[in-house]
């Protein structure tokens, strides 16, 4: 960053969204095989998590683990999963004041890994600081379809009229529905796209990609995209004069 890029401690993101991109290509360059990626990107995870509660950020999720993620080849997928246990530290949330929260088809999820990330949950629900929420087996075509399942079956059962289906009710029927909606997303590792996350959620967030590899992607590049959104002025549709 240079002189001119000093975060605005009153202007930080309430929620950030990040799509972490670039774990098996960091890897590749590196002559080493995909779950090395994966490690450096868990370890990761925890340098921003710290950082982001460290500013200020009320709410940070991460796209941990897609739906499609299952159809990677079995190896990959059965050490992501491993991973997933080795990584999850209880001490960086309590020394942090950090809650943990996941979203997602967590159903398809192995149950250890499953008692695992509850505990973690139940462990940390009296933190009062930052929530890091992970999603994982989710997508938002999977999340916006089983919201639409349960309002149908509301409409069905008498419990609610269609005339007062409005924006709010799909807010409250998303698993996203106990956080704000993002602030901004970032996006790391080069590629210009949304990947089925978040899609509702992100109507009005402000977008950031890099080409970081996510394992490079530190408390600077951090810092440097929060200063690139202090710099945007958001309108939500209406005018410059409006603000």
């Amino acid at each position: 960053m240079t002189n001119n890029d000093i975060i605005d401690m009153t202007h930080i993101p309430n929620h950030i969204a990040i799509i972490m991109d670039g774990n098996g290509r960091w890897a590749k360059l590196k002559g080493q095989a995909r779950s090395f990626g994966h490690q450096a990107g868990a370890e990761t995870v925890h340098i921003i998590a710290e950082e982001a509660a460290r500013l200020g950020v009320k709410f940070l999720t991460l796209y941990t683990f897609s739906t499609e993620n299952w159809n990677r080849p079995v190896d990959e997928v059965s050490a992501l999963m491993a991973l997933l246990m080795d990584s999850i530290e209880e001490e960086t949330f309590m020394k942090n004041n950090i809650s943990f929260r996941i979203i997602g088809d967590v159903k398809k999820l192995p149950a250890d890994v499953l008692n695992r990330l509850q505990q973690c949950i139940e462990r940390t629900s009296s933190n009062t600081g930052m929530c890091l929420t992970l999603a994982l087996s989710y997508s938002s075509k999977w999340e916006i379809t089983d919201a639409v399942k349960q309002i149908a079956r509301k409409v069905q059962e008498g419990e609610l009229n269609v005339d007062d289906i409005a924006d709010e009710t799909i807010d409250n029927h998303l698993c996203t529905n106990f956080m704000p909606d993002p602030d901004l997303l970032i996006r790391t590792g080069g590629e210009v796209r949304l990947s089925n996350y978040l899609l509702w959620q992100c109507a009005y967030s402000e977008l950031y990609f890099c080409d970081t590899f996510w394992p490079d992607f530190k408390e600077e590049e951090l810092r440097k995209a929060i200063c690139d959104y202090q710099k945007r002025e958001r309108r939500f549709g209406k005018t410059s004069e409006q603000i």
